[in-house]
């Protein structure tokens, strides 16, 4: 039996058609696209169509408004530095959520310790910002709201416009960390209304490496990559021209099957889910039910580490998470669990399974065979288990 891979959310892999698209850019057309030279401009104008193609499939008014980047890493950084920098002689404050990505937190930890006054939103049970307090937050001198469109652990979709409502009533700047809804959900940045956002091409079966933010055009940024003048001065460094492709490429595919592969994905997400609370009596279900990405569905499992689940799973062929990816290896509850409210120690059980193009309801039901028992086992294991191993 194959291995059945549940952890979409952390990469995909890259569609066929992609890697196609990108292989005459890693042999006779390899030139640097800033070169002047014929083989340079050969390189440019894929370069500049791929621009043009992402800028179209996300609604953006023009192609001067996508910069391509190394990643959502990256992009999350330039939004966030970009424009704090920009602005500081406005304000020094930035609002967020408790339960960003480690892109985002991050970078605002940074910004903290030099010197900005960062406010973090508390969430409710399902992972939702209130827009309401998100509106009491504001201040005279907050420059920035940053807020993710969707959580990567659990799957809870942000209600964006209503925020972005909230922070335009004050004139204040919205950025989006989109990467876990691009290509996976239909919308445009007009829909949203959001000044910025951050994508991330292997999130959506494209390249590892390659990114991009969405700059509103009037939106001014502080380059936080010096050296060049690759994207209008607000990114240096050699374009990644296959990968730049690539990312292309992969968005047209995503955003062309993203409403019938998201019903798909939700089909098999809610069979899932189902099954685990009709087996496993103990799981709880951590999430905005009513506002969940369609592939996403995390679950923890009280009494047990969801680490050890999760290497469980694996030696039984299926592969899936404890949480964020760039979190793995740490034993500590998810700060997006706590936020929710859930235990620390019913949060150390989490494990999320993100769906994908290759899931089938088999994989469902291997998983759903396969899971009980050895949640089952582990529970009897616990420390705070009872005879029976029930507390």
């Amino acid at each position: 039996m194959g291995h059945i891979y549940l952890d979409y959310n952390a990469t995909t892999p890259t569609a066929p058609e992609v890697v196609a698209a990108m292989a005459p850019f890693f042999g006779d057309n390899f030139a640097n696209p800033s070169s002047l030279h014929q083989p340079g401009q050969r390189a440019r104008g894929p370069v500049l169509r791929a621009r043009e193609q992402v800028a179209a499939l996300l609604g953006a008014a023009g192609p001067e408004e996508i910069i391509f980047t190394g990643g959502g890493s990256e992009a999350d950084n330039l939004a966030l530095k970009g424009v704090c920098y920009a602005l500081r002689g406005r304000g020094r404050h930035v609002v967020t959520s408790a339960v960003e990505h480690p892109a985002v937190l991050g970078t605002c930890e940074w910004l903290a310790a030099e010197g900005w006054d960062v406010t973090f939103l508390g969430v409710d049970a399902g992972g939702r910002v209130d827009p309401a307090a998100l509106a009491d937050a504001l201040r005279d001198d907050t420059v920035l709201v940053s807020i993710m469109h969707a959580n990567n652990e659990i799957g809870t979709v942000e209600p964006i416009a209503a925020l972005v409502a909230a922070a335009r009533s004050r004139g204040v700047l919205f950025h989006t960390d989109a990467v876990q809804t691009v290509g996976k959900i239909p919308f445009t940045v007009g829909e949203l209304g959001v000044d910025l956002l951050s994508l991330s091409a292997h999130k959506f079966y494209g390249p590892k490496g390659v990114g991009a933010l969405y700059a509103r055009r009037g939106v001014e940024l502080v380059p936080v990559i010096h050296g060049g003048h690759q994207e209008n001065g607000r990114r240096a460094g050699t374009h990644n021209t296959p990968g730049i492709v690539g990312l292309a490429a992969a968005l047209d595919l995503a955003v062309s099957h993203a409403a019938a592969e998201g019903d798909r994905l939700r089909r098999l997400r809610d069979r899932l889910r189902d099954g685990v609370l009709a087996r496993v009596p103990t799981a709880v279900v951590v999430g905005a039910r009513d506002a969940l990405m369609p592939n996403t569905l995390n679950v923890c499992f009280p009494r047990v580490d969801g680490e050890a689940v999760m290497l469980a799973l694996d030696m039984e062929g299926i592969a899936v998470s404890t949480g964020s990816a760039c979190a793995s290896g740490s034993t500590e509850p998810s700060h997006v669990h706590l936020a929710c409210g859930v235990p620390a120690e019913v949060a150390r059980g989490s494990i999320r399974f993100s769906l994908g193009r290759y899931t089938t309801a088999g994989d469902v039901d291997r998983v759903l065979d396969v899971l009980p028992p050895i949640v089952e086992r582990l529970q009897a294991m616990s420390p705070t288990a009872e005879v029976g191993g029930r507390r």
